[in-house]
């Protein structure tokens, strides 16, 4: 299971939220390059890098960070936020994203989306964020009456083979995954699962690998000191 660190970007900064509302933001790093290289420094091969600002203005806005990124590590870079053109994705893939997270356009435009699939293959990645099961768009701000389970099924027809599925009250809580709901996708689905959203020790890695994701995307509890960038480093060679 891959270990996969968040970083999301405000302001060109390294912040968290809680359950996406942008008022609760709080600033870890002036300096995410330095967050990504000490990531790197412990084992850690992926990341998970979100452009906050992009999200609400509905257009790419940090790629600069991407690019940095990149350049000073060797971290493969899931990118996603304010991705709504054909140039906002060149311009991620080009300031050297390896994939990129769709998640509004999949509900607001999906034969735009279908056409992504059918371009890149595996390097496009559903987003699939909800609260109560219901997706959620536009940085989390607009709710759809789509269930989660059924976009990730339409999406899976298409081609898609990765998702991230982010549930919102869990984000940034600190109190545990949505097992359930991990649980229920994989049962009904055959995609590559990456669990986000709650993880707040080890033992909900640990969890999370157990019922069969293919990854887990960690934030506020590195930031918190939950868990050890050394305990990521030792699941990760124990793995």
């Amino acid at each position: 299971m891959k270990i996969i660190p968040a970083i999301d970007i405000i302001d060109g900064k390294c912040v968290r939220l809680s359950k996406g509302d942008y008022e609760t933001k709080k600033i870890y790093n002036e300096n995410p390059v330095e967050v990504a290289k000490e990531f790197e420094s412990y084992g850690i091969r992926f990341l998970h890098l979100v452009d906050l600002d992009g999200a609400k203005s509905k257009h790419i806005v940090n790629q600069k960070v991407i690019e940095r990124i990149a350049k000073e590590t060797s971290l493969q870079i899931d990118f996603g936020g304010g991705l709504k053109s054909a140039e906002d994705i060149e311009i991620a893939f080009n300031s050297g994203a390896a994939q990129i997270t769709i998640g509004s356009m999949a509900v607001q435009n999906p034969e735009w989306c279908y056409d992504l699939i059918k371009k890149y293959h595996e390097k496009i990645i559903l987003g699939a964020d909800c609260e109560n099961r219901k997706i959620k768009t536009s940085g989390w701000l607009k709710e759809s009456n789509k269930d989660v389970i059924e976009l990730i099924i339409d999406y899976q027809q298409k081609g898609i083979q990765q998702v991230i599925c982010t549930d919102i009250a869990k984000d940034g809580m600190l109190e545990g995954p949505s097992i359930d709901l991990y649980e229920d996708i994989l049962i009904r689905t055959s995609v590559q699962l990456v669990a986000s959203g709650g993880i707040s020790r080890m033992e909900d890695v640990l969890k999370m690998k157990e019922i069969g994701c293919s990854g887990a995307i960690i934030g506020k509890a590195i930031y918190e000191g939950r868990i050890s960038l050394q305990q990521l480093k030792n699941f990760i060679e124990n793995a």
